[in-house]
């Protein structure tokens, strides 16, 4: 190799592991914002994670090793305290230096309130398009933020976010500002693909009726036109009462509601028993993901999950 080849080379090299070391440090609260900051940051390199899958982010004990994350980003994007209310004191304390991005308070997205009652109605719409919730009595006690703070659920707004998260990251690190918006906009052009494969695997039992275990899907009910008949608990955060199991229990049989979506961290026992005497399936499902490898397909992954779950419950 000559030696002008040699210097031309070594520059590249050089080029590049310069525009590596300029990559910021982030720092992102739950799995599947993990896996859209990591499209984004793909090939220059990966956010760390503060709270694992298998966790509850609503109440988590940071380990050193996160804290120490926390302390050293230069950018956090995280969903904000309806999800994470214990996280909001950890950012003031440990995360002074860093710009923080709250998800759900990106324009352009849509929050939904949580749906109260037992049993849900269609999802109704007023003249503006938003929807309405038709609410029913019910005496559970329950404790969550102001809107429901599963967005991610949604591919639509993954979508902002990811244009987001490259706009927060190019002003960090402008040198690398075009990988990061052609990531994104690669990105949001695999989950338009997404969509549609799992709005195909979700049409032959669009009709169906089910049980989620507590609200957590209604931004994918939203975005794939289906509707879950009602939920066991009102939150993760709350066990649903005696009555509640009761209401549910009689109108799976009086509504032939046909499957029963349990969710890995919470008692298997309590859709067995709802479930007994009945002629409804049951399936698992997760909206955080657990079991799956946490990364850049982690987020598609979690969405095709939860459409060929649903679609075998039946």
């Amino acid at each position: 190799m000559s030696n002008k080849v040699f210097s031309m080379t070594s520059a590249l090299v050089l080029s590049a592991g310069i525009a590596v070391a300029d990559v910021p440090k982030v720092a992102v609260d739950i799995a599947p914002v993990h896996s859209l900051v990591s499209k984004v940051m793909n090939g220059l390199g990966s956010p760390s994670l503060i709270i694992p899958p298998e966790a509850s982010p609503h109440e988590y004990q940071l380990r050193p090793s996160e804290a120490k994350a926390l302390q050293e980003a230069k950018l956090v994007f995280w969903i904000g305290e309806d999800l994470t209310p214990w996280l909001e004191k950890g950012l003031s304390t440990l995360a002074k230096r860093a710009s923080v991005t709250t998800l759900l308070e990106v324009g352009g997205v849509e929050l939904l309130d949580f749906r109260e009652g037992t049993l849900f109605e269609k999802h109704d719409h007023d003249d503006d398009g938003h929807k309405k919730h038709v609410k029913k009595d019910d005496h559970d006690d329950h404790a969550h933020g102001e809107h429901d703070p599963h967005a991610w659920l949604s591919p639509a707004i993954a979508k902002v976010w990811l244009n987001v998260i490259a706009a927060k990251l190019s002003e960090a690190d402008p040198k690398n500002a075009g990988t990061y918006f052609k990531n994104a906009n690669s990105s949001r052009e695999e989950l338009d693909a997404l969509s549609e494969e799992v709005t195909k695997i979700l049409d032959s039992v669009r009709e169906e009726k089910f049980v989620v275990f507590h609200d957590a899907y209604q931004y994918f009910e939203k975005h794939f036109n289906i509707s879950a008949s009602g939920a066991i608990s009102l939150s993760d955060a709350s066990d649903p009462s005696p009555a509640r199991l009761k209401e549910i229990q009689e109108r799976i049989t009086s509504e032939s509601i046909h499957c029963i979506l349990a969710e890995p961290q919470f008692n298997d026992g309590i859709v067995k028993a709802i479930v007994a005497g009945t002629h409804a399936n049951t399936a698992v499902i997760d909206p955080l993901g657990v079991g799956l490898e946490v990364g850049p397909s982690f987020y598609n992954n979690l969405i095709r999950n939860l459409g060929a779950r649903l679609s075998n419950c039946f």
